[in-house]
Formats: structure tokens, C-alpha cells, sequence
């Protein structure tokens, strides 16, 4: 769902209450504005659930500068995209080159002139809403409209990090459309590209939480993202998903399994008490308990934990 300019969101980090409140006061009518007393805190409200747009932070602050404070926005992956504009008093000795080296975007001086802080702000929230419109478009297969593999990788990565510092299981279902290719021959590639399209929305409504993720992997190959779901919540929703796709009753007559439609699931789940290399392994195994639906018979559900 696009956001709209009255819900963009911006991050003030300054250390005096005072220029907090001047910029919110001068943006709360345009934005969701929060705010930040320090470095620390302004790290945590970006790398949350729910992460700014736009984020104007002071570089003379006690303990961690802005200077560090952009550092890690840019080396951590959750928030290296987010845009940074420095705020400097013009009496501060401000070394340009070196935040814009850091990755910031622009500066906003003090004393504030509202014209010029809206300005500003406009300019580069405007910038943001493009590129994300941009990311959008690259995250997403334009066949069924869910996220497309390249997407779905990123957010396994990100998923796989989250879940190993919070100490909380992550599971991942890879489903295929049983003889889809036969499917293809029997009733023409514009059928196909339709059931293809009825199949992924009918798994998208399956899904309830707003963490819960779907992704068309490849050609008839389906991929659900489920963060802090452990082995049994994977299966009964493994479950649900092939029982709805088998009730949508799509004719199937080439199919060796059934007279409709039918699909094959693979489910793997990543414990806290497994020290794995990588988000890769959890992709291999669910991949290998699919393998094993198919060469049961399809149309049936295979799960397998994660092993070192």
C-alpha cells in the first residue's frame, strides 16, 4: 500500500528538547514526526518495525555524535537507504565533505528558517517517495503481484537476523503447483498464467499476520516467510494452504494426483539452538522437504528441521 505525504515519517534526533520541539512544531501538520534525545535511541527507532522516511539529526550531541550516528544508519542493511540531513548551528565548525562522505544528503542550519527547513525536507521526502516507488516495482513479479525471488531473498536475510537475535524460531514453506508443465500443454499458457494467478492470491489470503511473507520463487514455485512461527504453526498452515488451493476445484485432467489443481509443500523451521551459517540453509532444507513431498506422491506436506 503507498503512504501518503501525511503519513511519511521523520526522525529528529537532537539532544535540546528546544530544537525538538521548533522542528516538530514546523513539520507535525505535514508528517508523523518522532523524536530522539540521542544517538542510542535514534538507532533503535530506525531499525524498528516501523522506520522513518527521513531523518534530521544534530551532529553536536554528548556521547555519540551525529557523525558516528550516520556511520552505523549506513552500515547497518535495515537502514542504510534511510536519508540523513545534518543539523548544524552556523556558528559550528561543520565539515561538510565528511558528512557527505558519510552518506547524508544535506544540512539544515540554526537558527531554523521555517521556509527553508520545509523546503529542504519536501525535497528529499519527494526523492524518498520515488526510490521507494522504484524498489517497489523491482520487488515485485508482474504476473501474480506478490514479491518477486530478489525480494524474497532480502527479507529472508532480514527475518533470519531479527529471529537469531530475538532468540525466536523462523519457518519457511516452499510449495510447488503439482504438474504444472502438463497443466501448460493441456490447456495453453494463457490458462497457465491464470492459475498461476488464482493460486498465488488464493496463498496470499491465507495469510493473517502482517509479518507473514509470500513470494512467487519461479515459474510454478511458491515461497511463505513465517517469522516467529515454530515447526507445528508452519504445518497447520502448510495445511490450510494446500486445502484452499485444492478447493478452488481448477480442472486438472493431465494431472496424475487429482482431476484439479494441486500443490506440493516443503516446510523447514530454524530453531534458536541451531547455529547456522546462513538464511541459505533454512531455503536447502525446506527445498529438500518439497523434493520429498513430490517424490511422495504431491499434493501433501513434508517438514523437516534445520540441521547443523
Amino acid at each position: 500500500m503507498k503512504k501518503s505525504r501525511k503519513t511519511r515519517k521523520i526522525l529528529i534526533v537532537d539532544d535540546e528538547p528546544s530544537n525538538l520541539d521548533i522542528l516538530m512544531a514546523l513539520l507535525k501538520d505535514d508528517y508523523k514526526v518522532v523524536a530522539a534525545l540521542n544517538g542510542e535511541k535514534a538507532l533503535e527507532v530506525a531499525a524498528a518495525n516501523s522506520p522513518p522516511d527521513l531523518i534530521l539529526l544534530d551532529i553536536l550531541m554528548p556521547g555519540m555524535d551525529g557523525y558516528e550516528v550516520c556511520r552505523q544508519l549506513k552500515e547497518n542493511e535495515i537502514t542504510k537507504n534511510l536519508p540523513v540531513i545534518f543539523v548544524t548551528a552556523v556558528s559550528e565548525v561543520m565539515d561538510e565533505t565528511r558528512g557527505f562522505r558519510l552518506g547524508a544528503v544535506d544540512y539544515i542550519t540554526k537558527p531554523f528558517h521555517p521556509p527553508v527547513v520545509k523546503a529542504r525536507v519536501k525535497a528529499h521526502m519527494e526523492l524518498k517517495i520515488k526510490s521507494d516507488m522504484l524498489e517497489q516495482l523491482a520487488s515485485i513479479d508482474g504476473l501474480t503481484n506478490l514479491y518477486n525471488r530478489r525480494r524474497l531473498d532480502e527479507l529472508l536475510n532480514g527475518e533470519w537476523n531479527r529471529c537469531q537475535r530475538s532468540k525466536a524460531p523462523l519457518s519457511l514453506i516452499m510449495i510447488d503447483i503439482d504438474y504444472f508443465k502438463l497443466f501448460n500443454d493441456t490447456y495453453g499458457h494463457a490458462m497457465g498464467d491464470q492459475c498461476l494467478r488464482d493460486v498465488a492470491w488464493t496463498l496470499k489470503d491465507c495469510l493473517r499476520r502482517p509479518g507473514d511473507i509470500i513470494a512467487r520463487y519461479g515459474g510454478e514455485e511458491f515461497a511463505v516467510l513465517l517469522p516467529n512461527t515454530d515447526m507445528d504453526g508452519a504445518e497447520s498452515m502448510a495445511d490450510k494452504l494446500r486445502n484452499e488451493v485444492e478447493s478452488l476445484k481448477i480442472p486438472h485432467s493431465s494431472s496424475d494426483v487429482s482431476e484439479n489443481v494441486t500443490i506440493s509443500l516443503g516446510v523447514a523451521t530454524a530453531f534458536t539452538d541451531f547455529r547456522l551459517d546462513s538464511s541459505a540453509d533454512l531455503l536447502k532444507t525446506a527445498d529438500s522437504a518439497l523434493y520429498q513431498s513430490k517424490k511422495n506422491g504431491r499434493n501433501q506436506v513434508t517438514s523437516q528441521k534445520v540441521e547443523n
